[in-house]
């Protein structure tokens, strides 16, 4: 008889997050991903309201007691106490940092507990990644040294784009980075569906409403378009963070919502009929990016992508294939791609035909569980 026990049955994987929400919305494939080697896993987060979604793939959620916004070194220290503690409890054989902020609190507590196997879960650099002064140069500098010194034999870097281990030191070729096509996105989920008929040419932003995410560049682009004549509407979808500081004011989204051809619509839990209804999805990031799972879910959804020329969005998006790019910060240039896109449907359509293909070639969430179970037997058999 076959034996049918996973190759890895019993041994113990711990997901350090700091939002349960984020790991709800991102990375049910890798806990997924770890059940199916017959990993046991424990998820290690604050929780809120997402504790049992995480636990409905076979995880176990561990509360961690920290203040995500908090940047003050002792808070960030204890948070890492806190977590050993835990670590070393759960008997961990691999410690699995998703983000910034648990690459550092986990990876710190990670060598506390004395655990060598370490996996990085870069999702961005976030303003670091978008700022070119001396103070986001320093930081970036501190921050490329943290990392690497965390850096074991046996550990590795996941990213999301072949840009964010450059700007850490590091060759996207270097043996301990796996580049993967960020989070995976279902495609039978997020299906094709017909294009709306044209005009208007409809385009929406789905995204945390944050002035990092550029949703005033969509706005003022759409502005100046619509004073060219152009037929175009633009659709806001999200909701401001109360705990980030580049939150956009609500009373700004009621503002620009009052604008004709503009409209804030708020949070969605429809994003595959936020695209049933829009020709285009729009995400004119400031930089910092991953690989943001917005651009998948319109992408499987056969909906092109207009999108700024920063890492991560570029990672995916080929300018005239999948979409089109332009320089971040620049609403004129997008401006002038609503003017020509709205004059012809078919290149909207091609556009949203590329993307879907390319969404199939490597960025499915079956394509991420596959190089992170690869990743994880590496890991645990050497």
């Amino acid at each position: 008889m076959l034996d049918s026990t996973p190759p890895l049955a019993g041994r113990k994987l711990v997901f350090v997050v700091t939002e349960d929400w984020f790991f709800a919305s991102h990375f049910l494939p890798m806990a997924r991903a770890a059940r199916e080697l017959g990993l046991s896993v424990k998820v290690v987060t604050r929780v809120r309201e997402h504790k049992d979604v995480i636990e409905a793939t076979g995880a176990r959620v561990v509360a961690l007691e920290s203040e995500r916004s908090s940047l003050n070194p002792m808070a960030a220290g204890y948070a890492a106490g806190q977590l050993a503690a835990i670590l070393k409890a759960e008997r961990a054989e691999i410690v699995h940092c998703i983000a910034l902020r648990g690459i550092l609190v986990g990876g710190f507590a990670a060598v506390l507990a004395g655990i060598p196997r370490r996996v990085f879960a870069l999702t961005g650099l976030g303003l670091l990644g978008a700022r070119r002064d001396p103070v986001g140069r320093l930081a970036g500098g501190f921050l490329r040294t943290v990392i690497r010194a965390l850096l074991t034999p046996q550990s590795h870097l996941l990213v999301e784009n072949p840009d964010d281990p450059e700007r850490l030191g590091l060759s996207a070729t270097d043996p301990r980075v796996t580049i993967v096509g960020g989070a995976g996105v279902d495609p039978d989920f997020y299906a094709p569906q017909p294009m709306p008929d044209q005009p208007p040419l409809r385009l929406a932003v789905v995204a945390r409403m944050l002035w990092s995410k550029g949703v005033d560049i969509a706005v003022e682009a759409v502005r100046q378009a619509r004073a060219m004549g152009a037929p175009v509407e633009l659709s806001l979808y999200g909701a401001p963070d109360p705990s980030n500081r580049r939150a956009i004011p609500e009373a700004t989204l009621r503002a620009w919502s009052e604008e004709e051809g503009i409209r804030w619509k708020g949070r969605t839990r429809d994003v595959a009929g936020v695209w049933r209804d829009h020709h285009l999805a729009c995400l004119p990031s400031r930089g910092g990016e991953g690989l943001p799972r917005t651009i998948l879910e319109a992408a499987a959804c056969g909906r092109g992508i207009l999108t700024s020329d920063v890492p991560g969005c570029r990672a995916f998006v080929r300018d005239g294939c999948e979409g089109r790019l332009f320089p971040p910060n620049d609403a004129g240039r997008l401006a002038a791609i609503l003017v020509e896109l709205a004059r012809d449907p078919d290149a909207v359509r091609r556009l949203g035909a590329h993307a879907r293909s390319r969404v199939l070639d490597g960025f499915t969430e079956r394509a991420v569980m596959n190089s992170v179970q690869d990743l994880y037997r590496r890991i645990l058999t050497t």
